[in-house]
């Protein structure tokens, strides 16, 4: 990744370089892409300035794609083993809505479980990416990954293992309560319309159900994904310990305290639009590929 390190230009160095270098793109290969620009003064270039940015912005893609591989494989695949083998439907194939619960909550322990050092990675990335273009100062830890091999390889060298999953816990906190949400949602909505109404088990039906649980999943999740957020981009000591909040418990009560309640539901709308959309395109792609392979619906 390009680096963009102001405390590394001394008055001298930038009063001596000519305008073009300050303004050239640090996009070839080889020694240029580990040069340094300043961000308050010329030259400064957003990520789709150059290849070098579009680069970033592709590594951040494909590491959410491992992610999201991660993260519903191991959801899906404990949601349904939870359901089928250990707490079983009905007999009149009725699954009991605190059995969808638990199944639902317990699915996104162990798929956010299994992806956090994914998330971790992509989050660092993200935020340190924009510290550098908004001039913000460097953090206490600063990471400078040049892809996503790189920032696993850094952060196992800086925290161990145990660094991979730093945050892990309001991690999975968020992640319980939007699969609880999402999962348990959608199980119940559409068995229901299909059981007590005229639809179904065609595309409106996962569509309606799909848009349930994605409102279901973002009005749960979004307080969660607010504290999960500031825990893993706070500052941390060379031990690795927050040097802002103590706890997903603490961060939850200054939050509270100095910002009032509703500061729980910052993004709230974005991330209900993000929501939704994923939701119905995830559950179409999944009970068509469930139909195409000759397996039951969902």
């Amino acid at each position: 990744m390009i680096s963009y390190i102001s405390s590394n230009l001394s008055p001298r160095s930038h009063k001596n370089s000519t305008p073009n270098a300050r303004r050239s793109c640090p996009c070839s290969a080889g020694r240029q892409r580990e040069r340094t620009y300043s961000l308050q003064g010329h030259g400064a270039h957003s990520p789709g300035d150059c290849p070098g940015g579009r680069l970033s912005e592709a590594l951040a893609r494909r590491d959410t794609c491992h992610l999201q591989t991660l993260y519903s494989g191991g959801r899906m695949v404990t949601y349904e083993h939870l359901r089928e083998v250990v707490f079983r439907k009905n007999e009149d194939q009725h699954y009991p809505l605190w059995k969808s619960v638990i199944g639902g909550m317990f699915a996104g322990v162990v798929g956010q479980f299994l992806a956090n050092p994914t998330d971790l990675v992509k989050v660092q990335m993200q935020m340190e990416g924009k510290r550098k273009l908004e001039g913000k100062p460097l953090r206490v830890t600063q990471k400078v990954f040049r892809g996503v091999h790189h920032a696993f390889a850094k952060i196992l060298a800086e925290g161990g293992i145990r660094g991979l999953w730093a945050g892990w816990v309001p991690n999975v906190q968020r992640a319980a309560l939007v699969n609880m949400g999402d999962l348990t949602t959608y199980d119940t909505v559409k068995h229901y319309l299909v059981l007590n109404t005229t639809l179904e088990d065609n595309i409106m039906t996962h569509s309606l159900s799909s848009f349930c649980s994605g409102l279901v999943a973002s009005i749960l999740g979004t307080p969660a994904d607010v504290i999960k957020s500031r825990i893993m981009n706070q500052p941390r000591d060379k031990q690795g310990r927050g040097l802002l909040y103590k706890s997903s418990t603490d961060c939850l009560i200054q939050a509270v305290q100095g910002e009032g309640f509703m500061s729980l539901y910052k993004g709230f709308l974005p991330s209900w639009l993000r929501m939704t959309p994923w939701s119905l395109v995830f559950w179409l792609t999944y009970e068509k590929i469930r139909e195409m392979s000759g397996v039951n619906p969902f």
